[in-house]
């Protein structure tokens, strides 16, 4: 539901792939399976640049009439 809490999730799920991969080639000497994980890091760079370009996107497009943010004229009317 909420847009910028969202793609703050996305961005440290693709932190914390990209982490597990580098631990993994710390461990691994096999190119035959340390050239496919660095293929999964790179791609998990990727995607945090996406994501982070997603929330600043986002970001610069708020105003006083956004539903991403706290905004009182959501609760008008709402019976407590």
């Amino acid at each position: 539901g909420d847009v910028i809490a969202d793609l703050n999730e996305d961005l440290a799920a693709e932190q914390k792939a990209r982490v597990t991969y580098d631990n993994l080639l710390r461990m691994i000497d096999d190119p035959d399976v340390c050239d496919p994980i660095k293929y999964l890091r790179e791609r998990e760079i990727v995607h945090y640049q996406r994501f982070g370009d997603a929330l600043r996107i986002t970001q610069e497009h708020l105003d006083s009439k956004n539903f991403y943010a706290i905004n009182p004229a959501f609760d008008k009317g709402m019976k407590r």
